[in-house]
C-alpha cells in the first residue's frame, strides 16, 4: 500500500471521527451533567444548521452566523428545560418519551417552514495535496474545531465556578440548595450549553451536511450510542468513543464499504457495552 493512500485515509478517518466528537459533545454534557438523555439532540443540530443557513442568506458572514445558531439554539434549550424537562428529572424514561415527542414536532415544523430539501453554502474551496492524493480541506479543519470545542467545554466545566454549581446541583441538589446555589438556573443553562453545543456542531458542519429536516437522524443514533458506550465519565469518554468508534467505521468504508464501516461500528458498540455493561469509564477515578 502507498504511504501516501494511507495518510490520506488515516486523515480521512481522523477527520469523519471528528465531525462525530463534534455533534456528539452536546449529548454528553447534557447526560453526563444532567442524567438526562435528549433524543432531541439531533433536531437542535438541525435548528443550528437552518439558523446559520438563514442567517447566511440575509447577508451574514458565515463565520458570524455559527454564534447567532449558538444562541437561538441556546434559548430555545433554555425554554425547552424550564417548561418540559425541568419537570421530569429523575425519570429517565418520561424525558426520553417527552424530547422523542418533541424531535417529532420540530422535524415537522421543519417540513412545514423549510420544506425537505433546502439548498446549501457551498464548501469553503481550500484542499491539501499528498502525493498524487487531494483532501478538501474543510472537514480537515473539523479535527482542530473538535479538540478547540472539547478544550473549551472541559475548561468550561472543571475551571470555572460555573462549572462547580453545575456538578453541585446534580449530584448534591439538597446540599447545593442549603449553601446558595439555584439549581433550577444552573440546570436550564447546563441544558442551554448543551443544545447551544448541538447547534454549534448544525452550524460549523453545514458545508458539509446541508440543511434538512433529517439531517440529525444522520448523527444522533451514533452519537447517542458512543455516550452510552463511554459511561459516567461522559465527556472524556464520549471523546475516546467518538474517536474510535467512528475512526475505526471510516477505516473500514476506506477500504471496504460504507455499509462494512457501519457494521463495524455497531459491532464494536455491542461487543463494548458486553465488555463494560456500565460503559468504559465506569472504574475511572475522574468523573468528567
Amino acid at each position: 500500500m502507498e504511504p501516501d493512500y494511507l495518510a490520506t485515509v488515516l486523515l480521512s478517518s481522523v477527520s469523519s471521527a471528528s465531525i462525530l466528537l463534534i455533534a456528539t459533545i452536546g449529548l454528553a454534557v447534557v447526560f453526563g451533567l444532567m442524567g438526562v438523555i435528549n433524543l432531541a439532540h439531533g433536531e437542535f443540530l438541525m435548528i443550528g444548521a437552518y439558523a446559520a443557513l438563514t442567517a447566511t442568506q440575509r447577508g451574514l458572514p458565515f463565520a458570524l452566523a455559527i454564534p447567532v445558531a449558538v444562541v437561538i439554539t441556546m434559548l430555545i434549550g433554555a425554554c425547552v428545560e424550564v417548561l418540559i424537562i425541568r419537570r421530569l428529572y429523575g425519570r429517565l424514561f418520561d424525558t426520553m418519551l417527552a424530547t422523542w415527542g418533541l424531535s417529532m414536532i420540530f422535524y415537522q415544523l421543519a417540513v412545514l417552514i423549510f420544506g425537505t430539501v433546502t439548498p446549501g453554502i457551498g464548501m469553503p474551496q481550500f484542499g491539501i495535496t499528498i502525493g498524487r492524493y487531494s483532501l478538501a480541506g474543510y472537514p480537515l479543519l473539523m479535527i482542530a474545531v473538535a479538540a478547540l470545542m472539547l478544550a473549551f467545554v472541559y475548561g468550561l466545566l472543571t475551571r470555572t465556578v460555573y462549572g462547580m454549581k453545575a456538578r453541585a446541583a446534580i449530584q448534591q441538589p439538597e446540599i447545593a440548595q442549603a449553601i446558595g446555589i439555584e439549581s433550577a438556573r444552573v440546570n436550564t443553562m447546563t441544558f442551554a450549553i448543551g443544545c447551544g453545543l448541538a447547534g454549534f456542531a448544525g452550524a460549523v458542519l453545514l458545508p458539509i451536511v446541508p440543511a434538512t429536516p433529517a439531517m440529525g437522524f444522520a448523527f444522533v443514533v451514533k452519537a447517542f450510542l458512543a455516550v452510552v458506550v463511554a459511561g459516567p465519565v461522559a465527556l472524556t469518554g464520549s471523546a475516546l468513543t467518538a474517536i474510535g468508534l467512528g475512526g475505526g467505521a471510516s477505516l473500514t468504508a476506506s477500504f471496504l464499504t460504507s455499509v462494512a464501516g457501519d457494521a463495524v461500528f455497531f459491532v464494536a458498540t455491542a461487543a463494548l457495552l458486553w465488555l463494560f455493561p456500565l460503559g468504559i469509564s465506569a472504574s475511572w477515578r475522574r468523573r468528567m
